[in-house]
């Protein structure tokens, strides 16, 4: 009769298997894995032949690796750290180690071989290298041909798209995780969304235009992936303490738009600087978004429209009037329309924002300002 469970009895004698240590861990399989490829942090001692064993100094060095990326290490200096203090003698992957010997990456899931250099002579050799992240470099021409899994991402984007968009096309979700992730601690929220994120997401697009509905399932895994990542990022990455005082930001898509990524990404750096949103997402009803604002009273208003069809000046325009407050100390929210389907002329009245950044700034300043009583009316 097949066991199911192996006991973990005789772990000091012969070691666990790899899903054995996943179970112990509450991490999958295939994230140790990629741990022991990208990170060399797999067992010490490997038998030809056999399953891997993992040691009880191998699963000591894996415990310490999720304590630090669950305290917000980044993933490559949390490995640096497990490796050399559970594993001083083994070999490094580091190339900067005249003792370099690491083994050769296994072949890919689905036949897609690495660039003629190898993978840790890549765009994004950050990611794999366990050395201390260097400082973000220039942008330089992405290669065609393949150089992002057959998607067109055009002819200056950062390094880190070929690798992200090779990932999307694998539908591999460890390591789109994984390299978003790298992304954001190498980078910034900012220029993460603005210089990798969205080329490969437009690149994606494109690709799915062209090709007959094919790649639907691309853009899908790869906003899924980028979503979840935005929603760790205040939880993840370090920010500033919260701002006293100040009100709130709301932010919402406009009655029947669908397109609801670029307030996660605006949410989670608002959140990066301490200040409060209350965010409602895609298709907010009109009387639902109005309710929203009159009980919480906030500094701003964020309607993301992606068409012009689901822009309504109309509404921008009511929720501007909106006021709360006792007599002589009445508040309004700032309208800040966003998106391409706002017309610049048609809502040439409310304040606009060519950027992320921008747009953090702006909100920033009206949430600061809104911590502060408003002046008594005469």
């Amino acid at each position: 009769m097949a066991v199911l469970d192996e006991p973990e009895a005789t772990a000091d004698a012969a070691g666990l298997t790899t899903g054995a240590v996943a179970r112990r861990l509450g991490v999958s399989p295939t994230t140790l894995r990629s741990w022991d490829r990208r990170y060399g942090l797999g067992p010490a001692v490997r038998a030809e032949g056999r399953h891997r064993r993992w040691s009880p100094a191998d699963i000591a060095m894996v415990e310490e690796m999720c304590r630090l990326t669950s305290a917000g290490a980044p993933p490559a200096e949390a490995a640096r750290v497990a490796r050399l203090r559970h594993h001083p003698t083994t070999p490094t992957t580091d190339p900067a180690s005249p003792h370099a010997s690491a083994p050769p990456a296994p072949p890919r899931a689905d036949g897609e071989a690495e660039d003629a250099a190898g993978p840790a002579a890549g765009p994004d050799a950050g990611a794999t290298d366990p050395r201390p992240e260097p400082e973000p470099g220039p942008r330089t021409p992405a290669r065609r041909g393949g150089a992002g899994g057959g998607l067109p991402l055009g002819g200056d984007v950062r390094q880190e798209c070929r690798g992200l968009a090779r990932a999307a096309v694998r539908l591999d979700a460890p390591e789109l995780e994984q390299r978003l992730l790298d992304a954001v601690d190498r980078h910034g929220l900012v220029v993460a969304w603005e210089e990798v994120m969205v080329p490969t997401l437009r690149a994606v697009g494109r690709k799915w235009e062209s090709s007959g509905d094919r790649y639907v399932e691309v853009e899908h895994l790869l906003s899924w992936h980028i979503s979840s990542t935005l929603r760790g990022v205040p939880f993840l990455f370090p920010r500033r303490d919260p701002v006293t005082g100040a009100a709130p930001v709301v932010l919402a898509c406009t009655p029947g738009e669908q397109h609801s990524l670029p307030l996660e990404v605006l949410t989670a750096a608002l959140a990066e600087r301490g200040l409060p949103t209350r965010t409602l997402g895609a298709a907010v009803p009109t009387e639902a978004l109005l309710a929203c604002v009159r009980r919480t009273g906030p500094a701003a208003v964020v309607l993301w429209a992606q068409t012009r069809s689901t822009a309504s000046l109309p509404l921008a325009r009511h929720v501007a009037g909106l006021e709360w407050g006792a007599a002589g100390a009445r508040r309004r929210p700032t309208v800040l329309p966003a998106g391409p389907g706002w017309d610049r002329r048609a809502s040439a009245g409310f304040p606009r924002c060519s950027g992320l950044r921008e747009a953090v700034d702006t909100l920033g300043r009206l949430c600061e300002d809104g911590a502060r009583p408003p002046a008594r009316g005469h």
